[in-house]
């Protein structure tokens, strides 16, 4: 009887392959959508992401002029005359391509009588400007947060243009 089971089950046949599409058509047809699909969603994302547009130079010196308003009373106005002539001659020299930081206060003011991109009150405003800063910085004048104050406004109306009143001390 084992004779007869033993003749009743068959080899195992290999699988048959039904497919009409080769596997590799169909690998790269995947990648290929699946590729597109990335770039798709990458180019969404890309375009939702807007370029902050970038501040000018006359924006960011407002914004740290009006940041410097909290420290007129802070700060020493030997420190404050420093950094408010730093911050304006950074603004000339990246603005107007003048070499301001390079240059003391009287070769920049000779250089402008030859030629120069301001008005005459913005010349007049910034000989002032520049003057007030040398006599605190290197004359040692005893100045108060009134003369702080005062060049933090001359050095913003400067910036704006000339735009703010004149202010009376």
């Amino acid at each position: 009887m084992s004779f007869f089971l033993a003749q009743d089950f068959h080899d195992i046949a290999p699988p048959v392959d039904y497919s009409l599409i080769s596997p590799w058509v169909i690998f790269l047809g995947a990648f290929t959508a699946l590729t597109i699909a990335g770039l798709i969603v990458w180019f969404i994302i890309r375009s939702r992401k807007r370029a902050v547009p970038m501040k000018s130079a006359r924006e960011r010196v407002l914004e740290l002029l009006e940041r410097m308003q909290s420290d007129v009373e802070k700060m020493p106005p030997y420190q404050f005359s420093i950094r408010v002539s730093d911050i304006l001659r950074r603004y000339v020299t990246e603005q107007f391509n003048l070499p301001v930081t390079r240059q003391t206060s009287v070769e920049f003011l000779s250089g402008l009588t030859k030629a120069s991109p301001f008005s005459k009150d913005e010349k007049s405003l910034l000989e002032d400007f520049l003057n007030r800063c040398d006599l605190i910085k290197f004359a040692r004048y005893e100045a108060t947060t009134v003369d702080s104050q005062l060049l933090l406004e001359e050095a913003t109306r400067f910036v704006k243009g000339g735009q703010l009143e004149l202010a009376t001390v």
